[in-house]
């Protein structure tokens, strides 16, 4: 368990298969940084119950408190040990626990979690230009901007272009 600021993450419990299918399938939520379609219960299902099978991936809950339900997830993906990078991805699950702030708590624990426990030298992600909101919550929490994919990914009718961003530890900085 990671304690920060308000919030805590956890590990993914049983329990929270069903709030992680509920954000997956709301098309709005997905449409901030994935194009959206309909997952059926069972591709859910088996996704979730192979979770922790992959030593490429971490899935943190973010919590309010430790016995709470959840409110976000962070995934590092894609860890390569030996470059000692990952890609990072949030989602804070419904608009009320939006724009408070714990997105920026998590993303700030997250980091520290990827240089203390995974020894990651690098973080990065893509943000969709259009995500204002994401955009500063990356950069408060350390992110840089490292360039843009012009019209990357096709979203909701339209072309969105990407933006880059990567945290980079610093020896003695935690």
């Amino acid at each position: 368990m990671i304690k920060s600021d308000g919030i805590v993450m956890t590990e993914v419990r049983r329990e929270d298969s069903e709030a992680l299918y509920r954000w997956i399938n709301d098309a709005e939520t997905v449409r901030f940084n994935a194009p959206w379609r309909p997952v059926p219960w069972g591709n859910h299902a088996a996704w979730f119950d192979a979770l922790g099978r992959d030593p490429s991936t971490v899935l943190l809950v973010i919590r309010k408190d430790h016995a709470g339900p959840p409110i976000g997830v962070v995934q590092l993906i894609n860890i390569h040990p030996i470059h000692r990078l990952a890609e990072l991805r949030i989602r804070i699950g419904t608009e009320a626990d939006r724009s408070q702030g714990l997105g920026t708590v998590a993303l700030k624990a997250a980091l520290d979690f990827a240089w203390r426990d995974l020894n990651l030298h690098r973080v990065w992600l893509r943000v969709f230009t259009s995500n204002e909101r994401a955009i500063a919550a990356y950069t408060k929490a350390g992110f840089q901007k490292e360039g843009v994919l012009r019209q990357a990914a096709w979203i909701d009718g339209a072309w969105q272009d990407e933006i880059v961003m990567a945290a980079l530890h610093e020896q003695g900085s935690r």
